[in-house]
């Protein structure tokens, strides 16, 4: 009962003229930086920290909330009209998102992205609510053993079933896992892989990495087809809304989608780039339309943005409860807190209440907001592919270079990104898939160190990760995942030799 009393209040404040004004700008410039490849909602809210000087506490965060949101969104408009990611969480999306616009259903991807997020958002909004503080207990008791396991098994269900060969996608895999190894090494502070180049030893800028594996490669693949393989621009099939077996298609999807990104992201060292991967691959298993998925199936692209939205919201719950930033937003946020003399953790809700339930409050106009802005934007969005072919694959590469140096304003990251941009140009001409690629350098570095965090526990047994049962369990389903397609694929290749 308190806390629909707290909710109340919190609603009461944030539907003060000026907190739903600083709320529409919020989302309204969160839409639009998310639209923009490489400026994401971290860099936003940390280029406005300073004009937010001005502001009461409660109405900075209101309009950081919207900003956090909006970036959501927007981060799905170019993943499935362009193919470049606004977010490396935005990955899954592009795999069956840009397809379905190459097939003329944009529109629908870009609705079924918009509304799952609205889905994801309320309900894990409302977890927030009434599960923060009982999702915070539960976070409390996963030990590094259980983090490394996690990381394990998304690592393996990628590389098992995107692309045409495990192998493949473990090459990528490991090329991943070897990018996210450059930099200074946090236990010894002995520089790895950095050839005597100051830039990288902050590690590789994933920025770059995921701007160049895409945005750039995607240019450079359309420009080489130009000459040979001319486009025209690319018609729009049916209505631009979904269709009824699309909404059928969808609605489940977001609902799992929901269910797998609120506790991952809830979890002290969750992050969006877990769920919404394990999201992709669970839609891909459980479809009636699996011979879809590549080629532009709906529920790739519902599943991935509900657990991408859903993982966003629940890092606010470790955020606010314990003070531990989860992702690059949350950690712009946690420096907002100090800013204002506040610091998150279990005291924040009985000593500032009117702030905390505010800031949530505003999480439930913030959505209502996006939806009823994004939803009319589909018409406009799906016009970018009606663009001449040349005239877009320019645009790309200067925005592509402006996201780039919009985070790092050097010339390095510039190089670094076009560089990648020609090795994902030859792996998508050689058949080998990026997604591995990605999730290796954005998730290794948190892989060793949580795999040394585990070992320095257990005094150097190994052993740990097999006698914890909740790690050992996730194992065992990874191995299981890694091993059962490789059988599966030779005795199919056994029967047709014996055919």
């Amino acid at each position: 009962m308190d806390v629909l009393q707290n909710l109340l209040s919190g609603f009461g404040t944030a539907l003060v003229w000026q907190n739903l004004l600083l709320a529409l700008v919020g989302v309204t410039i969160g839409t639009m930086v998310g639209v923009l490849p490489g400026l994401g909602p971290a860099t936003t809210v940390a280029l406005l920290l300073p004009v937010t000087y001005v502001f009461d506490p409660i109405g900075a965060f209101v309009l950081f909330a919207g900003i956090y949101y909006g970036g959501m969104y927007g981060g799905s408009t170019t993943a499935i009209l362009l193919n470049i990611p606004g977010e490396t969480a935005s990955v899954p999306t592009t795999l069956e998102g840009h397809p379905m616009a190459l097939k003329g259903r944009g529109g629908a991807a870009l609705a079924t992205a918009a509304i799952g997020s609205f889905v994801a958002g309320t309900i894990s909004t409302v977890g927030i609510t009434f599960l923060a503080p009982w999702m915070a207990e539960v976070g409390k008791l996963i030990q590094p053993a259980e983090y490394f396991a996690i990381m394990v098994l998304a690592f393996v269900t990628v590389t098992s079933l995107v692309g045409d060969s495990v192998v493949k996608g473990l090459a990528t895999l490991f090329l991943g896992l070897s990018i996210g190894l450059i930099g200074i090494d946090n236990l010894t502070g002995q520089p790895r892989y950095t050839f005597g180049v100051a830039e990288l030893y902050d590690g590789m800028e994933l920025v770059a990495l995921a701007v160049g594996l895409f945005a750039v490669a995607e240019a450079l693949y359309s420009a080489s087809r130009m000459r040979h393989h001319p486009t025209q621009a690319i018609p729009r099939t049916g209505k631009v809304w979904m269709t009824g077996d699309e909404w059928r298609r969808s609605w489940k999807p977001w609902l799992r989608g929901t269910a797998i990104g609120l506790p991952i992201g809830s979890l002290p060292a969750g992050g969006a780039e877990i769920p919404t991967f394990l999201s992709y691959n669970l839609e891909r298993r459980l479809s009636k339309h699996r011979e879809e998925f590549g080629h532009g199936a709906i529920e790739g692209v519902a599943g991935p943005e509900a657990a991408n939205n859903a993982a966003f919201s629940g890092t606010l719950a470790p955020l606010l409860t314990l003070g531990i930033p989860t992702s690059a937003t949350a950690g712009v946020l946690l420096i907002a807190f100090q800013i204002y003399n506040l610091q998150p953790g279990p005291l924040l809700f009985d000593e500032e209440p009117a702030l905390v339930w505010t800031l949530i409050a505003s999480l439930y106009i913030g959505n209502v907001m996006l939806l009823a802005l994004n939803l009319p934007l589909v018409k406009v969005w799906v016009k970018l592919l009606a663009v001449p072919q040349s005239l877009l694959t320019a645009g790309i590469l200067v925005f592509a270079t402006l996201g780039v140096y919009a985070i790092s304003q050097n010339v390095v990251d510039m190089a670094f990104a076009f560089a990648f941009g020609g090795l994902g140009f030859l792996l998508r001409r050689s058949g080998y898939p990026v997604a591995p690629m990605v999730l290796g350098a954005v998730l290794g570095p948190l892989l060793e160190t949580q795999f040394r965090r585990a070992m320095s526990f257990a005094e150097g047994d190994w052993t740990v990760f097999l006698t914890r049962p909740i790690s050992a369990t996730i194992l065992v389903l990874a191995a299981a995942l890694l091993v059962v397609p490789i059988v599966l694929r030779r005795r199919r290749k056994i029967v047709l030799i014996g055919q």
